[in-house]
């Protein structure tokens, strides 16, 4: 196998990637160039760049990706109303191919010969991050630490820190760990990893309890144009702007907890608890908005398909063919969800208090238990006996 001379980590600052950074050129005699991507983790940049220089790094890149990653992978997703296994918004899963891509771009500009990343070898991440290097660079070395050194356990790795005087935010007090960007921030493993323990309060982040948010309700509108969010109140954003600001909304309100046991792709169930407020106001109106601007069954048929598109991005495949004609597909059905939602946000809860748009479907006159002039009763008669044919003949024939 060829030597490594210059690798591409996926850095963030935490535990793993820390001690990855000191563990590559230990083991590769490397030179080890790290990336952060700022996807809205509000966390202090300086000060990773600070750190990883400090650890060894002999280049530091860190790329402002927020817009790209609303703009590029969330909207899009939510214009599919994407939700893995009824509950997960994919916040995790919808970053990890954008940091892939911006990696692979940093190595190609480095010459780099190699890339990695800190996700394990039991989890999701480390299939979301390899199927994008593939797809960019069939022939790029992707080292793995988690799958190849002898430490196995988040505690080795904290005495490997600490014999490093590697600074780490991790510790005992708090051996849980979590991901955060504008769409979520999530937490897993350690005191999480009972599922019939109740997370504790004071890991939240991002939301309030409901038991504490305003015990008034506040009521804000959402505009659309062909399913992207592009205003609230009246006030138009740039999509991450929009974004944080109906993260602060739903934040304060208690809105977009949620404890899951999922099924990763490796073949185990995890328990993750997430907070997306912004996300589930925001899914809870583009649905909202669909409901009087799609045609019945282009609105079926995306839904069906709804479960595969959520798989596709769970599992890993943003850049795959058939991903691509899905979200094609999904787009063509976007055209006209363009208008306004007004919703409730009270005590953890989003609630649609009305809709409007000019491709609205929806007709009053046709819908209305009043006279109208649209829609002879009678019909429904020769409607329901066709559409029963086929069972009145099977009830025929069993007799």
């Amino acid at each position: 196998m060829s030597e490594v001379k210059k690798v591409v980590l996926a850095y963030s600052g935490g535990l793993d990637t820390s001690v990855i950074l000191k563990w590559l050129i230990e083991t590769y005699k490397c030179e080890v160039i790290a990336f952060s991507a700022d996807i809205g983790q509000e966390e202090e940049l300086e000060s990773i760049e600070t750190k990883a220089f400090r650890t060894g790094a002999s280049k530091v890149y860190i790329d402002d990706l927020k817009e790209e990653f609303v703009t590029d992978y969330v909207f899009p997703a939510f214009r599919a109303n994407a939700i893995y296994e009824g509950q997960y918004l994919l916040g995790t899963s919808l970053a990890r191919p954008l940091i892939a891509k911006r990696q692979m771009e940093i190595a190609q500009i480095e010459g780099a010969d190699a890339v990695s990343h800190g996700a394990t070898g039991k989890g999701n991440d480390q299939v979301r991050f390899e199927l994008t290097y593939y797809s960019f660079n069939p022939a790029i070395r992707i080292i793995a630490p988690w799958r190849e050194w002898r430490m196995n356990s988040r505690t080795d790795l904290m005495e490997f820190a600490g014999s490093h005087g590697i600074d780490v935010p991790t510790t005992p007090s708090k051996p849980y760990s979590s991901d955060r960007n504008l769409l979520h921030i999530s937490y897993e493993g350690g005191i999480l990893e009972d599922p019939w323990s109740e997370p504790p309060e004071d890991i939240f982040t991002l939301t309030v309890s409901a038991k504490d948010a305003p015990d008034k309700p506040e009521v804000i509108e959402i505009e659309f144009e062909q399913g992207n969010p592009t205003a609230i109140n009246g006030k138009k954003l740039s999509p991450a702007k929009l974004l944080k600001e109906l993260n602060v909304l739903g934040g304060k309100h208690g809105v977009g907890r949620a404890d899951i046991v999922e099924n990763r792709f490796v073949g185990m169930k995890s328990r993750g608890v997430y907070e997306t407020p912004g996300g589930t106001i925001l899914r809870t109106a583009h649905i909202a908005m669909e409901s009087i601007t799609m045609d019945r069954e282009v609105m079926h048929l995306r839904d069906s398909l709804i479960p595969k598109y959520a798989e596709l991005v769970y599992y890993g495949f943003w850049f795959s063919p058939e991903m691509n004609v899905l979200q094609k597909m999904v787009d063509e059905t976007q055209k006209h969800v363009t208008g306004t939602v007004r919703l409730e946000l009270y005590k953890g809860n989003v609630r649609v208090l009305g809709r409007k748009s000019e491709y609205s479907l929806y007709r009053e006159d046709f819908a209305t238990f009043e006279t109208d002039s649209v829609y002879r009763q009678k019909d429904a008669e020769g409607f329901i006996r066709l559409n029963a044919l086929r069972l009145r003949i099977e009830k025929m024939i069993s007799r």
